[in-house]
């Protein structure tokens, strides 16, 4: 028996049938000429073989849902959690991002464990491929790429019967057994009880890293006052860039009361050319990102309304994670960051974007220490739930000022070629959350030296996911035209609009 953190908690407490509460991947793998392999057979061998615990949990609610339910391990009946899925013809790369978003939009099944594989089939280039989805309460971002090293072979003659974490000692442990109502809400108790402790133990420290930050900003950049403060000069945020970060964004089409249909398109960008970009603006690879989101929104407001005079707002997760930890729940927090879309030049908006998104990292690494990846929520379940069906109502939705305009995550990804019998994984697209306000989520995953880029939509805010994506790589040509680019950098970003085209841009 294992309990939820708070924030695990709060994934299953504010999901509804319009605001699914998982978060997913679409892999495509390089078929062969002469391929003689089963690929629904491999992937059912590849998880009987590697079925690591987190994917073994269960929920056991508590009664009148008093605080969070709990996770048991139970076995896993595959037949259930890996099905066959046939894309429609032609079998282009248009249908297979329509099929994928109607199984994104479906919720899980709570009675079972959190997840689904569909093996997608009938693509018209021959290629495999499957999609994955996991409930957010079970892990975050970096923890699904410590998932994915766990399932797939790192190379093409990597024996399919390589021993996973699921050893035999493991699955006796997760032989299901019936635990008691008082056993649970014992243990709930217990966990609850302990974050209180810990919060209350916190609270000075608190108060005193947010003290500081906020007087080393008033300050400015003093060198006597940063050495008294102890802080470097780039973990000195400045008070005026989290001024534009910290304020509501412009209400646009995007930040509306969605509905359960959703929309999903992919794109893909060499990372070798966004690293020669950051170097050449002393930015990270992630203000690039930012800058590509940015860009891309301009293109697509300015094309369905207008662009707002004030800029948009990402919402952003960070990282709480020590280096070295896999744990399989969430530890990261949300910040924000200015997108500088009323900046009309690329390079003055790129700049723009690092220096905010520069005061926001300074305070989340000064902050790090003191951000609880744990909260109590006794009592709070059902009062969450209330919440969340009462703010997808329209008339709350639009009334309320627009805190985040989109979302925004970039997740390091594995740097070598993944395998599944044999065949090398040539497409890594993730798939996330949208909610009440927030129509568009945009997720990266560097993989083998690219970064793939998903692009999920509520229907009824942006119709066309196609269209945004195709937008970022316009985006992206226009940024990269202005600065020069390595010799070796490929010089043109191709848009995966059919498997064919797919495979030959990675």
């Amino acid at each position: 028996m294992e309990t939820l953190s708070g924030v695990d908690g709060a994934f299953l407490n504010l999901e509804t049938a319009a605001t699914p509460m998982h978060v997913g991947s679409l892999h495509l793998f390089e078929t062969p000429k002469g391929y003689k392999g089963d690929f629904p057979a491999a992937v059912r061998h590849m998880m009987a073989k590697r079925m690591v615990p987190v994917l073994r949990r269960r929920l056991a609610a508590l009664p009148l849902h008093l605080a969070n339910p709990v996770w048991l391990q139970g076995e896993v009946d595959l037949a259930r959690h890996i099905r066959r899925v046939r894309v429609p013809p032609p079998g282009a790369w248009a249908q297979l991002e329509a099929v994928v978003a109607d199984l994104h939009a479906q919720l899980l099944d709570r009675s079972r464990p959190l997840w689904m594989i569909y093996v997608l089939e009938g693509l018209a280039s021959g290629e495999k491929a499957y999609y994955f989805k996991i409930h957010h309460a079970m892990l975050d971002g970096q923890a699904g790429i410590a998932l994915a090293a766990a399932l797939f072979d790192p190379s093409a003659d990597a024996s399919a019967d390589r021993p996973g974490a699921d050893s035999a000692a493991g699955r006796k442990r997760a032989a299901r057994s019936e635990t008691g109502t008082l056993a649970l809400v014992a243990a709930a108790l217990r966990h609850d009880a302990a974050q209180y402790v810990k919060l209350v133990r916190a609270l000075p420290g608190v108060v005193r890293t947010l003290a500081a930050i906020v007087g080393d900003s008033l300050r400015g950049y003093a060198g006597k006052s940063r050495r008294s403060a102890g802080a470097a000069e780039a973990d000195v945020p400045s008070l005026s860039e989290l001024r534009r970060s910290f304020s509501f964004g412009p209400r646009t089409a995007l930040n509306v009361a969605i509905t359960p249909e959703r929309g999903f398109a992919t794109a893909v960008v060499p990372r070798a050319e966004l690293k020669a970009i950051a170097a050449a603006n002393d930015a990270t690879v992630n203000d690039v990102v930012l800058a590509l989101c940015s860009g891309a929104l301009r293109l697509y407001l300015k094309r369905h309304a207008s662009i707002p005079r004030k800029s948009l707002i990402a919402s952003m997760p960070i990282s709480l994670r020590e280096q070295g930890n896999t744990d399989f729940r969430t530890q990261a927090t949300l910040s924000l960051v200015s997108l500088a879309t009323n900046v009309a030049d690329p390079l003055k908006r790129l700049r723009a974007i690092r220096d905010s998104s520069g005061a926001t990292k300074a305070v989340a690494r000064r902050a790090r220490s003191v951000i609880p990846t744990d909260i109590p929520l006794i009592g709070a379940p059902w009062i969450l739930g209330a919440l969340a069906s009462l703010y997808g109502r329209g008339m709350v939705v639009n009334r309320l000022p627009v805190l985040a305009n989109v979302l925004v995550s970039n997740v390091p990804g594995p740097p070598a070629p993944l395998y599944v019998d044999g065949l090398r994984m040539s497409g890594y697209w993730p798939l996330s959350i949208v909610e009440h306000g927030v129509g568009l989520n945009i997720t990266l995953i560097s993989y083998a030296g690219k970064l793939f880029l998903g692009f999920t939509v509520a229907r009824c805010a942006v119709p066309d996911a196609r269209e945004l994506a195709d937008d970022l790589l316009a985006a992206h040509e226009e940024l990269r035209k202005l600065m020069p680019m390595p010799a070796s950098a490929p010089r043109k970003t191709r848009n995966p609009k059919a498997p064919k085209q797919a495979m030959s841009s990675k």
